[in-house]
């Protein structure tokens, strides 16, 4: 009996192992903030099925990313007011090791900071970058490789998109404001583009300029470039300036281009959401409760309206596509959320509203709506694994909803914030062989069965 039971208890604990994943981006595995990972918990506190609590040296948005036995982080350091790039043991959360990278900024008074980028690995290499224009690689036991500063950046709020390595390159996203604002940025002449850089040197590899018809704040985006292959072509999708546009990631030149959801040229629509792709369709989420737009993917040159598969609601006339579109549904729009992507459905989370989504990808038509409750908004981006959306609103009440269905299912929430935390914790929630990752105000919190 007992060698059966070491023999189930191995079988189970090598399936288990056999979905384990890395989460080396903040968008998780797959780009589109889900994970193949099972045997996830469906409730927990700061106290159960917690396995360990690492303290932090100060808040950010950033979410963390994991590699194997490494947990990355970043983070300012509340006494130094330095930015700092950390490395956890995955196992016990002990601190690996840390490095001062640079002085931290909290410029622009929306309780936001430098820190708030999230890094990215592939196993060999690590990056972290922050809003001051702080990019600097260090290899996995913690030896600087290179570093580099990109600024000065136009921006009204502190920059904050996140670096992407993929298939060798590290690609940052840089889209700003033409003149300067605020104090920050060159007079004018400031550029947007995209830069591929050689991840073992930090020299550049290429540059691709990025032309936009937007307007003042309109022209800043705070997203990151998502990857897809469809039909054999790759490509970097990226939105901001007021449109979406699709590049060749071994040099940049742009594939197609669609927009506008700003015909009017409103001069303060920032675009924050990254773009997520899915079931044939790239979505693109408008700011301050315009619609959500859905392009269908493997599109050439400029594209109009016809290319579009929906759009959520009719803000304006200006606005509305030539395509059918969705009935009136007011409640799908995204101003800080990246949508995410899990099993053949889209999920949208309105942090205004807060309510969570569930969409069909071809139409745009909600399966279900649902309310997540609380007193304060949602600006982390949802994420998924066995069967649950996870996500954490400012004040640290992290919900778990069930994905799919027919109904919406709230199966848990909990409060994690601490006295004297941040009153905007943006965190997203990440995912990794078997646990999840809930980063506060002032400590990361493993969680797992």
């Amino acid at each position: 009996m007992n060698r059966l039971l070491l023999t189930s208890a191995l079988t189970l604990a090598t399936a288990l192992l056999g979905h384990a994943e890395n989460w080396a981006n903040w968008r998780g595995p797959l780009y589109n903030g889900a994970s193949p990972e099972k045997g996830l918990p469906a409730k927990f506190s700061k106290t159960e099925n917690v396995k360990w609590v690492a303290s932090l040296p100060g808040f950010s948005a950033a979410t963390p990313v994991i590699y194997e036995d490494k947990v990355f982080v970043s983070s300012g350091d509340n006494q130094t007011k330095k930015q700092l790039a950390l490395c956890l043991d995955r196992k016990t959360g002990k601190e690996l090791w840390r490095a001062e990278v640079g002085e931290g900024s909290t410029a622009d008074g929306q309780q936001s900071n430098s820190c708030s980028p999230s890094p990215v690995t592939d196993g060999k290499t690590v990056v972290f970058f922050y809003g001051t224009g702080d990019l600097v690689a260090f290899d996995l036991a913690g030896k600087k490789l290179w570093d580099r500063n990109l600024g000065p950046f136009a921006f009204q709020w502190t920059f904050s998109t996140s670096p992407l390595l993929h298939e060798g390159k590290l690609y940052m996203q840089i889209l700003q404001r033409d003149v300067a604002v605020g104090g920050r940025g060159k007079p004018t002449g400031n550029e947007s583009y995209l830069l591929a850089i050689d991840p073992l040197t930090g020299k550049d590899l290429w540059k691709h300029l990025r032309p936009s018809g937007a307007a003042a704040e309109s022209l800043e985006a705070f997203s990151t470039p998502t990857p897809y292959t469809h039909n054999g072509r790759k490509e970097l999708i990226i939105v901001g300036g007021d449109c979406i546009t699709g590049h060749d990631p071994a040099t940049g030149n742009e594939l197609w281009r669609w927009g506008t959801w700003n015909p009017t040229k409103i001069g303060h629509w920032r675009l924050v959401p990254s773009p997520t792709v899915g079931a044939g369709v790239v979505l693109a989420c408008a700011p301050k409760n315009a619609p959500v737009y859905a392009v269908k993917v493997g599109g050439s040159g400029t594209l109009d309206n016809k290319s579009l598969a929906w759009q959520s609601h009719v803000q304006n006339t200006e606005d509305a596509a030539t395509a059918a579109p969705t009935p009136n549904e007011k409640d799908i729009t995204s101003d800080v959320p990246t949508p995410l992507f899990l099993d053949g459905k889209f999920y949208i989370l309105n942090g205004g509203k807060k309510k969570l989504l569930c969409l069909e990808p071809a139409t745009g038509k909600v399966v279900w709506s649902g309310d997540l409750g609380g007193k304060s908004v949602f600006q982390c981006s949802p994420t998924s694994a066995d069967g649950k959306i996870y996500m954490m609103n400012f004040d640290g009440d992290v919900s778990v909803v069930q994905a799919g269905g027919t109904e919406f299912k709230l199966l848990h929430s909990a409060n994690f914030k601490d006295e004297g935390d941040n009153t905007r914790l943006r965190s997203s929630v990440a995912i990794s062989r078997g646990n999840l990752y809930i980063r506060t105000g002032q400590k990361l919190y493993c969680v797992g069965k």
